[in-house]
């Protein structure tokens, strides 16, 4: 079939990964270049050595080892907000976060880890069992690409609960949990129920994705601002607010990742503006530090 757009992107995050994993020959972003093997059929082509066939005449595949053992799972936040798409950014937060999550579900499987999908939000979306190989990298994605951003996570934390209920039955000893959520609309019940998985046996790592005008509140003059999850309007001057809104912002998100830190997670922030191959890099970095 056709090669998804999803797909290839993801493809090529992780292989911007490996090529600066590969380049320092140094342990870094929780991969590092592992050797080589004997190329097989079914595996997968862009890990070809192709030096290696004019060395050698043989094919050879590049390996890489991650330190992210057993199972990983991704928790994709698909609620109404992740829709959101301002002026200055590619894609909506949705699109980008699964662009993140199908970079990492790529790298993970790279190291032979298999990997699941679960789902904060969203419409008609299923979750997807942890399994190894280019199967299990395909089925994610045809996940991640059809989902549609949907539901209100202030007004239904029963849907956090069935989240972390899952992730909490099946994420065992060794595994690692990241969250792609915009954190902008859990409650603080909702976000302690998320904190929780760090306590038991498994590494925790939540990503913040936020669009660019929500980072930077990067309107011009007076705005009305209408939550895309919850209730309320604000009617405010956007240039003479920005340096409070940008302080409090900072100080709240703060406050969350030294919460998470409190109990062994990691949060990481970025922008859906962002370079997708570092921040892929600093999640996986705060990987190795979720799991010492």
């Amino acid at each position: 079939g056709a090669i998804s757009p999803l797909r290839m992107k993801a493809s090529l995050v992780a292989e911007g990964v490996y090529s600066g994993m590969h380049r320092s020959r140094r342990r870094g972003a929780g991969v590092e270049f592992g050797g080589q093997r004997p190329y097989v059929p079914g595996d997968d082509l862009r890990f070809l050595d192709r030096r290696s066939l004019m060395r050698h005449d043989r094919l050879m595949l590049r390996q890489f080892e991650t330190e992210t053992e057993r199972e990983m799972w991704i928790c994709m936040d698909a609620s109404a907000s992740m829709a959101y798409r301002g002026p200055d950014a590619p894609g909506a937060k949705l699109a980008y976060a699964a662009l993140l999550g199908a970079a990492l579900t790529r790298v993970a499987i790279a190291g032979q880890d298999p990997v699941g999908l679960v789902w904060l939000g969203g419409y008609e979306l299923e979750d997807v069992g942890a399994a190894f190989g280019s199967a299990a990298f395909e089925r994610i994605v045809s996940r991640l690409e059809r989902a549609k951003a949907s539901g209100d996570l202030s007004e239904d934390l029963d849907t956090v609960h069935r989240a972390v209920r899952v992730l909490a039955r099946r994420s065992g000893q060794g595994s690692v949990v990241v969250v792609f959520s915009d954190l902008l609309d859990l409650p603080s019940e909702g976000f302690e129920t998320v904190v929780a998985l760090a306590s038991g046996p498994r590494a925790l790592v939540v990503v913040q994705v936020l669009d660019p005008r929500e980072r930077d509140l990067s309107f011009r003059g007076k705005v009305r601002l209408r939550p895309i999850e919850g209730k309320g309007v604000v009617v405010t001057d956007a240039d003479a607010v920005r340096k409070a809104y940008r302080e409090k912002l900072d100080e709240h998100v703060g406050a969350l990742g030294r919460r998470l830190e409190s109990e062994g997670g990691r949060l990481v922030r970025c922008c859906s503006s962002d370079d997708p191959v570092a921040v892929v890099r600093a999640i996986l970095e705060a990987v190795l530090e979720a799991r010492r």
